[in-house]
């Protein structure tokens, strides 16, 4: 029987990795880059001195990873089949005194908070750290589950509660429940009730107290601080699969059922598949594959992998605004956006070079583009309102870099080290901030770097107001003040296609002609 559980959680665990390895990489992927973190002492004080620090920490470390999806993957395949095994020894444990010890029907059961919590992730915004968070919280549910009842276990408790709280924040409500609920052979004394209503009141006085302490809204103590990137959103999922956990354990003890050993096999994986074929639906139906093929043309974009841009449009033709966007930077990378512009989809002129919205996705990409052009000012300018704008006050490992290369572009060397220092802190990004940091103030050897060195070469010459809507006159300056700049002759001769400017288009090949 053991094996037998060992081999359906393994089947999960497969299917966890590969949904999120194969399916839904890139949400993975933008996860990671709207968060930095660093190997700082300041910086992992910052996240654990606030309620659920802890679990906001594990979960930054892990998520950092997500910039190699499979591995990305295989972490939340290993979290997620950990909740279904801790799950599972609490179903044991709880049982372990009734005659439903070990049956198969209730086996099927301790996957669904798994399930759950992989729907919480289905959504971008959703945060690691709450599944770390239930996790951490069936971790001390089960070393308390393990103690003799006594008046020692309670005083544990009692210090446990405060502790566990600020680990994981509000999630840890569930430890409470599980431990409240009588045990066969507990007492049910007066003074036993009075200790119950004792903890339940320190539950409630420590949120509220710490609501006049701490610089956070009060419904963030009550309801979660890293749970979700908006601190307004209600992470409805999360707190499902917390209070699934405690459903489950009253299912247990009301359940009277028997079952020999042959019937226990057949009913596990009956239960087993059930529980698989309703939740595996829900998680599929939920699934955002829009996004997920959005944040790949950004994904795509962002390590410049125009090539595969490339194969990837020509396979099916993007329909959204990012899509466009990287797919027209592309052709002019590779000089072909005029000659085959009308072969793709277009958005008009907002296909070139789209306004910035406020949004945590498209401004990325377009910025991209501003880069890519030499219009390095406003690239910055966009990459740097991007990270502000970041709904959970984190910094973003990408902007950063983005950051530290458009001020050293510009000379700002000061400012280019300040985002360069602090990229040395990280796991991922430290070997290109250390080779980054030798070209400060090394003039030859930018003017020598194939990017950086055609970038400062490509700017413009002359100051001028930017405003949110790219006109001709701003690529007509930056071609002419440098032919050598192809990408802005491409994206100069699709704008005059676009808007239909033929006087203008013959103006420009004319004047390539008589260069």
């Amino acid at each position: 029987m053991k094996h037998l559980h060992l081999l359906y959680t393994l089947l999960f665990g497969v299917a966890v990795l590969l949904f999120f390895g194969g399916a839904y990489p890139h949400h993975l992927h933008y996860q990671e880059q709207y968060q930095l973190f660093l190997f700082d002492s300041t910086y992992v004080w910052d996240v654990v001195k606030l309620p659920g620090g802890m679990a906001d920490l594990l979960g930054r470390f892990c998520t950092q990873f997500f910039l190699y999806a499979w591995v990305g993957a295989l972490i939340i395949a290993i979290l997620l089949s950990a909740v279904q095994l801790l799950t599972l020894r609490l179903v044991n444990s709880w049982a372990s005194q009734t005659a439903e010890r070990n049956s198969g029907w209730l086996y099927g059961l301790s996957f669904v908070p798994s399930f759950l919590l992989w729907l919480f992730l289905l959504d971008e915004n959703a945060l690691l750290g709450g599944v770390w968070a239930v996790l951490l919280t069936l971790l001390a549910s089960w070393a308390f589950d393990r103690l003799p009842n006594g008046w020692t276990k309670r005083i544990l408790l009692i210090a446990a509660v405060p502790l566990l709280y600020w680990m994981v924040g509000p999630v840890y409500v569930a430890f409470f429940l599980l431990q409240a609920m009588e045990a066969d052979g507990e007492d049910r004394t007066k003074a036993n009730y009075s200790w119950r209503r004792g903890v339940c009141l320190l539950l409630v006085v420590m949120p509220f107290v710490l609501s006049y302490i701490l610089p956070v809204p009060a419904s963030s103590l009550w309801f979660g601080i890293h749970y979700h990137r908006y601190p307004t959103a209600f992470p409805t999922l999360l707190w499902a699969a917390t209070l699934s956990i405690f459903v489950i354990a009253l299912i247990v003890r009301v359940s009277r059922k028997r079952a020999n050993a042959s019937k226990r096999n057949v009913a596990t994986l009956a239960s087993f598949v059930l529980v698989a074929i309703v939740m595996g639906g829900l998680v599929w139906k939920n699934c955002n594959f829009k996004a997920e093929k959005v944040m790949q043309y950004d994904f795509m974009a962002r390590f410049q992998q125009w090539n595969r841009i490339l194969e990837t449009v020509a396979a099916e033709k993007p329909n959204n605004q990012i899509g466009v966007t990287v797919q027209n930077l592309a052709l002019a990378m590779h000089g072909l956006l005029a000659d085959h512009l009308f072969e793709y989809n277009q958005n008009g002129i907002l296909g070139l070079l789209p306004d910035v919205e406020r949004d945590a996705t498209s401004p990325l990409p377009t910025a991209e583009a501003f880069y890519q052009l030499g219009m390095v000012n406003v690239a910055q300018r966009t990459v740097f309102e991007v990270q502000e704008a970041i709904l959970d006050f984190q910094k973003s490992a990408r902007c950063y870099k983005r950051l530290a290369e458009t001020n050293l572009i510009n000379g700002s060397y000061e400012v280019a080290r300040k985002y360069l220092t602090a990229l040395q802190k990280t796991l991922f990004y430290r070997e290109w901030a250390n080779e980054t940091l030798t070209l400060l103030g090394n003039e030859k050897a930018i003017a020598k770097h194939p990017e950086y060195g055609r970038l400062r070469q490509f700017a413009y010459d002359e100051d001028f107001y930017f405003s949110d809507h790219v006109t001709p006159d701003m690529l007509e300056s930056l071609y002419f003040s440098n032919t050598d700049n192809r990408l802005a002759f491409e994206y100069l001769k699709a704008y005059y296609m676009l808007t239909g400017d033929r006087e203008s288009y013959a103006k420009l090949l004319l004047h390539v002609q008589e260069q």
